[in-house]
């Protein structure tokens, strides 16, 4: 009795021509069954996923389309935090527009902002929590604090002063300083990051004005 592997029977019925239909290679053949599969599981998933309530994270949608805030390049924070205002495709002013009451006749009319959001504080903290007996420093505690308000350009308040405050602890050895203070910067990038998100979730979070 002879054996026929499955991989040996796709292949030879793929090879075998059928009248009035055009022989199709049996690699090419598996090429399309798997795609099809591909396509058929990926179908499937994303109905499993729908079925159970899960969405993918969309953008935030805010009530102001357009923003009066001190974003300056100087802070990496508010940098952050305004290219991804910008994304989002809010339009972001540095100041308030001067509004001239000896407006000449024809010139166009100022608009003013939707809102302004004005930050508080914008600082990077570094504390020793761990030293051995000796005095020597074998951990650190990096924080990154954030405080700001937003209110419309009448100065009706919308969001009161909030802060947003995250730390972490990173060990420190003086053998490896150099490798240590490139594992900082990655940890306060990512503690950046993590407060411009929260940030974008509480302006999002204002609802009319």
């Amino acid at each position: 009795m002879t054996t026929v592997h499955a991989s040996q029977r796709s292949a030879g019925v793929a090879g075998q021509a059928r009248p009035g239909l055009p022989v199709v290679p049996a690699p090419r053949a598996a090429e399309w069954q798997r795609r099809g599969f591909l396509l058929a599981a990926g179908s499937s998933l994303a109905a499993t996923v729908a079925g159970c309530g899960f969405q993918l994270r969309q953008a935030p949608k805010f009530a102001f389309q357009t923003l009066v805030a001190p974003l300056p390049d100087a802070s990496p924070l508010r940098r952050e935090l305004k290219v991804a205002l910008l994304n989002a495709g809010i339009t972001v002013l540095d100041t308030l527009p001067v509004v001239n009451a000896n407006v000449q006749p024809g010139a166009a009319p100022v608009v003013l902002p939707d809102a302004v959001l004005e930050v508080l504080t914008d600082q990077r903290e570094k504390s020793v929590v761990g030293s051995t007996a000796a005095g020597q420093v074998r951990e650190f505690q990096l924080r990154i604090r954030f405080r700001f308000r937003l209110s419309t350009p009448r100065g009706k308040e919308l969001i009161a002063d909030s802060e947003v405050l995250l730390q972490r602890d990173i060990s420190y050895s003086e053998t490896i300083a150099l490798s240590k203070l490139e594992e900082e910067a990655e940890m306060y990038k990512d503690m950046q990051s993590d407060i411009v998100q929260q940030v974008l979730r509480r302006l999002a979070s204002v609802r009319s004005l």
